[in-house]
């Protein structure tokens, strides 16, 4: 099992920093994605990848504001956003991703095996 937590509201500009924490297995054995969901849209491909190792990758979109770190200990992987603008407004999910090599970053949501519940974040002023 996956739980989100720490979405919310926050103004542009602002940063947030929503945690993934796995329950029934070790998330070391597992690429951690970020994907999200914005209103009224299809759920997008994946933003950011912590890899099994704590390597991080995010899509070009996202970047240079986004990143993705772990903490294997605690079982639980964080998303930090930062600069936040009102389009990155949605519903942010972790899933994770059997991997066979631990540096692997899994890019199709349909490689991912286990999906939390999504936790809402909202940048408005």
């Amino acid at each position: 099992q996956l739980v989100e937590s720490g979405g919310g509201l926050v103004q542009p500009g602002g940063s947030l920093r929503p945690s993934c924490a796995a329950s029934g297995f070790a998330l070391r054995d597992y690429a951690i994605g970020w994907f999200r969901q914005a209103p009224g849209k299809e759920r997008e491909g994946v933003s950011c990848i912590s890899s099994s190792d704590g390597r991080a990758y995010c899509v070009d979109s996202v970047n240079d504001r986004f990143t993705t770190s772990r903490d294997n200990a605690k079982n639980t992987v964080y998303l930090q956003m930062n600069s936040l603008k009102p389009e990155d407004t949605a519903v942010y999910y972790c899933a994770a991703a059997p991997v066979q090599y631990t540096d692997s970053f899994p890019l199709r949501d349909y490689e991912y095996d286990y999906w939390g519940q999504g936790t809402q974040v909202t940048v408005s002023s």
